[in-house]
């Protein structure tokens, strides 16, 4: 008897075996708004030109292949740090953060969750309801139980501002709470500001630990206006949990590149937490990859190579937000009765499309039109060759 007789089929991820069916697909119209990358008009997900510079740089400077520290560079921590937090609050903060260089914002989550089971006296992970479909997978794989906080409401597609406050203020002290810092994925609905403020005064008062999972700076509003959660959560003096990914906007997906932030109170708390978080690292991949972090390094450390880079982002966000006007009132002048304005006002690159499992299904066999079957779409998907077809599909199926 083979010694693998007993290991049972997995089922497919519910994303990434989409995009292997779209791959698979021998039509030429064949539309993929599933998967999570961002492409240009012409459905190309493009290197930007700061970062192909960098990577010439660094190619003819680099001098070694060794090992990074476990936790990676310090310049790299105190540039992610001051991306996060901002330059004075960052200063601020010094002695606070411990700061790990991760393979990816996943990579900065799982750091997270085993040093969470770890050390903490935490017994669960928080999800919102919904959240991205590998954040339960990510904390259960840790140890942690989950559970759900309500969040958005899918009767009108938005957020249940009301709801989610009663879900958030019955969760027990010392559990942690993991939040979307900004474009909230899968729905695309995100706080305000002032809702954020309210959130921080909660998480004081009861107790629970914010998780901050920071995939999407600039992609929402500005890079600025996209940190308020992280700023506020560590202005008023919380402890804290940032997961950061520069997957979207360095276009760095293959590079796995990202950062866990974790916010204490003190030197010394600090020191206590960053040995935890060497063995949570050690004992998982050792020492981050060095290739995509040193392109942020060198993006983020070089203030005109920083400038056109954020050029780069605000275009990119730019064009997610357009493709949305195009979007909505391509489906208003088509007929379609169904009223998509709220996808103008929904940030980054996923939103809710309110239709069923059954008609995303049909979408992706009758019209090879990929998305998931929560109805979950990405926007950026959407080019001025493809949006003819998907509004005329839409109109077919919604009338």
């Amino acid at each position: 008897m083979s010694p693998f007789e007993t290991v049972t089929q997995a089922p497919a991820d519910p994303i990434l075996s989409i995009t292997e069916s779209f791959k698979a697909d021998p039509n030429p119209e064949k539309i993929n708004l599933s998967v999570g990358v961002f492409v240009n008009d012409s459905g190309v997900t493009p290197v930007l030109d700061t970062v192909r510079e960098a990577e010439k740089v660094l190619a003819e400077t680099n001098t070694t292949k060794s090992y990074l520290p476990m936790t990676g560079n310090p310049r790299y921590a105190s540039l992610t740090q001051t991306l996060c937090f901002g330059d004075e609050l960052a200063e601020s903060l010094t002695g606070k953060i411990v700061t790990a260089q991760t393979p990816g914002g996943t990579g900065a989550l799982r750091v997270a969750a085993d040093f969470i089971k770890g050390n903490l006296k935490t017994k669960s992970a928080w999800l919102s309801n919904p959240t991205w479909a590998n954040h339960k997978g990510i904390f259960s794989a840790a140890g942690l139980d989950t559970n759900v906080y309500s969040y958005f409401d899918s009767t009108t597609l938005s957020l249940d501002y009301s709801a989610f406050l009663e879900s958030i203020m019955s969760i027990p002290s010392g559990d942690v709470v993991i939040l979307h810092a900004c474009c909230h994925n899968p729905t695309g609905a995100d706080l305000s500001p002032e809702q954020w403020d309210e959130v921080a005064n909660i998480a004081s008062a009861k107790g629970w630990l914010p998780l901050l999972d920071f995939a999407y700076q600039g992609f929402g509003l500005s890079i600025e206006e996209d940190a308020y959660a992280p700023r506020a959560f560590a202005k008023a003096g919380l402890p804290l949990f940032v997961c950061q990914s520069f997957s979207k906007n360095l276009g760095l997906y293959r590079e796995r590149a990202g950062a866990l932030q974790i916010v204490v109170n003190n030197a010394e708390e600090s020191t206590r937490v960053a040995s935890q978080v060497k063995i949570a690292i050690r004992t998982n991949y050792s020492n981050p990859p060095a290739h995509g972090g040193a392109i942020v390094e060198a993006i983020l450390g070089d203030s005109q190579w920083q400038t056109r880079w954020t050029e780069e982002l605000d275009a990119m966000r730019n064009r997610i937000h357009e493709v949305r006007r195009q979007f909505v009132n391509a489906l208003a002048d088509a007929g379609v009765s169904r009223d998509f304005s709220f996808l103008k006002d929904q940030k980054g690159m996923f939103s809710f499309t309110g239709l069923t499992k059954e008609q995303a299904i049909a979408l992706r066999t009758d019209h090879s039109i990929y998305i998931v079957d929560s109805g979950r779409i990405n926007v950026a998907g959407i080019t001025s060759d493809n949006l003819p077809r998907l509004v005329n599909v839409l109109k077919e199926i919604l009338g």
